[in-house]
Order: structure tokens, then C-alpha cells, then sequence
């Protein structure tokens, strides 16, 4: 006897696949994310699995031109505007009775040799090589407003840190162009995730191929991927794809936000580096003189968003069964997407920030004028001067530094030679033979830059060798995006022309 409670169950749910909470909290929701990235990606697939089917021979040209009227005959907006249905379980279901009212029962051999797990994993696989494309492309932009700033802040000497303490004179180019080769890196490991994504699934059908004599070649490259996945098992079960994405996203994420935290703080009243331009700040409702870089801040926040998805990636795929499994397809594609999405979006909110902000050169300049940052090269002139080990030289400056420091505010204006002999004669039992001239030379930041000219140094000349091989570099990169762009173009004009030339001929 059944219980009322059960039988309220029963009622509410109903008796047939979905039941009513299945359809409101997966496949309704599933349906609206299958309209917005599936559509053009299961259309392209429909229309280079008939293109193959004929030409292998397994479907004849006259059953297939009907069918390819249908297909061209669908409007993606059409479908995009539509509203989930009960009765179709997604969205190629939903596509599948279209084509088979349009182009009648013969419509179903479009399914020969196929299986929503090889194009399910197909469609993941092109609406993921497309955002990694975008997000490609924002990083160059990126990329190349770092090389711009790096070109106009060659000589705009700073101090650099180490363990957050002053450290040693650089220049404002030189942190940039640090940069600049992370985000190389960054971007090579998404044209490494690029190889992996775009790789066809096509002919694996629901995890052993097929009996029909299929060509997965032809299908591979009518869908614009550059490679196959040769075995059927690995094209519907593997996941590294989309882990290797999320990889290259996080830490890619990572390494800008370290950069985030210091241009934060750079832009702080007391640090007074950077000031950034009125878009990208908002004012108090109570403290009118308030500035706040929320543009900043909330890259700052989005990044570790995107730290965050990318990491349910990963933990969605550990421990899961090596095999066509939901855990790495429905559920976990939409923590791929929108962390390559939102990494995307702060690559492009960071280019207008760093390309509409005020650096204080000036204020720098003196800052590092007025620090102990340079007194490495004091030490480095004693040696090359004196004569003397580069321990004693070390230590006769690092207690000059010492006493300066004991007496309370002390500048760089007040390491003269009369303070650093009283610890020479102590140190190495004489006076040093340097003239003052000489000392005050070896103490300014704009000597210690200039000299420090070996490769990765950041003296004058070396960046602006620096600059002309990250503009060539910055060359290779849009080359590559450029050809991965027109390879897709090419494939998917390719098919439409096969199909309409097929519709005319008939």
C-alpha cells in the first residue's frame, strides 16, 4: 500500500522520464546552456557527417539532399529563442525531429555510425577551442599594451624589492617586460591547451567505433580539428583536454594576480606610483576625496574566480570512472567556459587600466635617489677600485649603511667617503683611494641601471632590445591566431558550399 506521501510524490513528479524536479533542475538548464554554445557546433556536425556518409558510400546522394536541405533550412536563432520541452530530453532531440519533419524518416540516417557521446564530446571540444581563441586573442592585446608601456618607461628608473623591502634601482620597463615573458608562457600553454581541445572525437560513436566504413580523416578535417583522437575509448572518456585548459587558466590567473597586488599597492597615496584614470575609479559616498581603483580590485577578486573554477575542473575529474561519464561533460563544461571566459574579460579590463594610467616618474626618481637601493654598485666600485674582496667591500658599506641608519632619518645624500673610510680603515685597515666624485657616481640609480647591461638587465639598451624582439614574438602570436581563425572559417564555409551545391545541383 502506497503511502500519501509517496503518492504526492508520484503526483508532483509524474511517471515518465523527466520527472518534473529532473527537467526543472538539470535538463531545463541544460537546454538553455545547450542554445547558446551547441547550436552552429551541431549544425557544422550534422552537415560534415552527411558530406561523409555520401562520399564513403554508406548513404545515397539523392536520400542525403533532402536531409541537407533541412539542415540549411534551420535557423539558429530560431532555436536559440526557443523554450525547453519536456519531451525532447535536449537539444539534439529537439534538432533531430526538425530535420526529421523537414526531410522525413530518411532524416534518421544521419545518426549512421553515430553517437551523442562522440559528438557531445565534438561539440565541447569546438565551443572550447573558440573561447580559447578569444581568450588568445585579449591576451595579445594584453601582451602588446605591456610592450607599448615597456617602449615608454625604458628610462623611468624605481626601485625594485625583494621580500617586499627596498632592494636595488631598476626601471618601471623592466618590471613590464617581467611580465610580459610570464604572459608569453601563459600564452604558450594556451596554444598548448588549443592542440589538446582541437581534436576530433567523430567516429568513436558511443565508445567503439562502428561496422560502417566511416571516414574519421575526412570528418577530423571538415570540422577544422587538426588531429584525431585515434582511439574510440580516449575520444569519449578523456578529459584532459578541458583539465589542461583549466591548467593553463589558473595559473595564468595566478600569475597576473601577483602583478594585480603590486599595482595596488603602487597606486596607494603613500606609494603614490600609479594613478589610475577616472574610468576605472569610484568615488565614496561619504570621503569626497576618495579614489578607489575598483577596476583593480575587482580583477583582482574575478582572478581568483577564475582560480577557483578551474579548480572544481580538476576535482570534478579526480576520482571519476574512465569512461563517457556527466561529471566531465554536462556538469563540468560550464566551470571551463566561464573560467576562460572571465579570465578573458580581466585580460581586457587590465589592457585599458595599464593603458589610460599615470605613472609619477618623478616621484619614483627620487624615491630611489633618496634610498640605500643603489649601494650594491658602491660596493661593486670598491672592488673594482680597491682592489678588495667583494666581502669586505660588502661589509665596509653595510656598516656605513648601519650607522646612517642609527642616527634616524637618513637619505643616500649622506653616504659620503669621510663615512665610508671610518669603517674602511676598520675593515680592511686602510682608507679607500676612491674620491668622492667617484663615490656619489657609483650611488646614483640612473649610473646603477645603465651598467647593469648583460642579457635580462634592465639598462637602456638591453630593453629596448628587449622591446624589438617582443614586437617580432607578438608577430609569430597573431600569426598563429590568424591561421587558427581562417582554418575554422575555411572548414565551416567549406561544408555550407558542399551542401547548397548539392540543394542547386537537384
Amino acid at each position: 500500500m502506497k503511502s500519501a506521501l509517496r503518492e504526492r510524490t508520484v503526483e508532483r513528479e509524474g511517471t515518465s522520464f523527466p520527472s518534473a524536479t529532473y527537467a526543472e533542475l538539470i535538463l531545463g538548464p541544460a537546454y538553455e546552456q545547450a542554445k547558446r554554445h551547441f547550436v552552429e557546433p551541431m549544425l557544422h556536425i550534422h552537415r560534415a557527417h552527411l558530406i561523409m556518409l555520401v562520399e564513403a558510400g554508406i548513404l545515397p546522394k539523392s536520400e542525403a539532399i533532402p536531409i541537407a536541405r533541412a539542415i540549411l533550412s534551420i535557423d539558429a536563432e530560431e532555436i536559440r529563442s526557443s523554450e525547453y520541452e519536456a519531451k525532447f530530453e535536449d537539444l539534439f532531440f529537439k534538432i533531430e525531429q526538425m530535420l526529421i519533419e523537414r526531410a522525413g524518416d530518411a532524416a534518421g540516417n544521419l545518426h549512421i555510425a553515430r553517437s551523442r557521446n562522440d559528438m557531445g564530446i565534438a561539440i565541447y571540444r569546438m565551443t572550447l577551442r573558440e573561447k580559447l581563441l578569444r581568450l588568445f586573442e585579449a591576451g595579445l592585446a594584453l601582451r602588446e599594451a605591456l610592450i607599448d608601456l615597456m617602449e615608454e618607461h625604458v628610462d623611468t628608473v624605481m626601485i625594485g624589492y625583494t621580500h617586499t623591502q627596498q632592494a636595488q634601482p631598476t626601471t618601471l620597463a623592466h618590471y613590464l617586460h617581467a611580465m610580459a615573458d610570464v604572459l608569453t608562457r601563459d600564452l604558450e600553454r594556451i596554444q598548448s591547451a588549443y592542440r589538446c581541445v582541437n581534436r576530433s572525437s567523430m567516429g568513436a560513436a558511443a565508445l567503439t567505433t562502428s561496422g560502417f566504413p566511416v571516414n574519421r580523416r575526412q570528418v577530423q578535417q571538415l570540422l577544422g580539428f587538426e588531429e584525431m583522437i585515434d582511439n574510440a575509448w580516449d575520444a569519449v572518456a578523456g578529459a584532459d583536454y578541458a583539465t589542461e585548459t583549466a591548467s593553463a587558466v589558473q595559473l595564468c590567473a595566478l600569475n597576473l594576480g601577483r602583478s594585480i597586488q603590486d599595482f595596488l599597492l603602487w597606486g596607494t597615496q603613500e606609494f603614490g606610483a600609479l594613478t589610475l584614470a577616472d574610468p576605472y575609479v569610484q568615488i565614496s559616498s561619504i570621503m569626497p576625496q576618495k579614489r578607489n581603483p575598483v577596476a583593480v580590485e575587482h580583477t583582482r577578486a574575478l582572478l581568483s574566480s577564475v582560480v577557483g573554477d578551474a579548480q572544481t575542473v580538476l576535482w570534478m575529474v579526480h576520482n571519476t570512472p574512465f569512461g563517457d561519464i556527466l561529471d566531465t561533460e554536462d556538469d563540468m563544461q560550464p566551470y571551463v567556459w566561464r573560467a576562460v571566459d572571465r579570465l578573458e574579460g580581466m585580460f581586457r579590463l587590465l589592457t585599458g587600466v595599464l593603458l589610460t594610467m599615470r605613472v609619477n616618474r618623478d616621484k619614483l626618481l627620487r624615491r630611489a635617489r633618496e634610498s640605500f637601493a643603489s649601494v650594491t654598485e658602491l660596493a661593486d666600485a670598491i672592488v673594482r677600485r680597491e682592489r678588495l674582496p667583494f666581502r669586505q667591500a660588502h661589509h665596509i658599506v653595510s656598516e656605513a649603511v648601519k650607522e646612517l641608519s642609527r642616527q634616524g632619518e637618513a637619505s643616500l645624500s649622506m653616504l659620503t667617503l669621510d663615512v665610508l673610510n671610518r669603517h674602511a680603515r676598520s675593515v680592511a685597515g686602510r682608507e679607500l683611494t676612491m674620491a668622492a666624485d667617484e663615490v656619489a657616481a657609483a650611488l646614483d640609480p640612473v649610473h646603477f641601471v645603465r651598467v647593469r647591461s648583460l642579457e635580462g638587465g634592465p639598462s637602456p639598451d638591453r630593453m629596448r632590445e628587449a622591446i624589438q624582439r617582443k614586437k617580432r614574438e607578438q608577430e609569430t602570436l597573431k600569426a598563429w591566431l590568424d591561421g587558427k581563425r581562417s582554418m575554422l572559417r575555411e572548414a565551416k564555409e567549406g561544408v555550407d558550399r558542399i551542401l547548397r551545391e548539392w540543394v542547386k545541383e537537384a
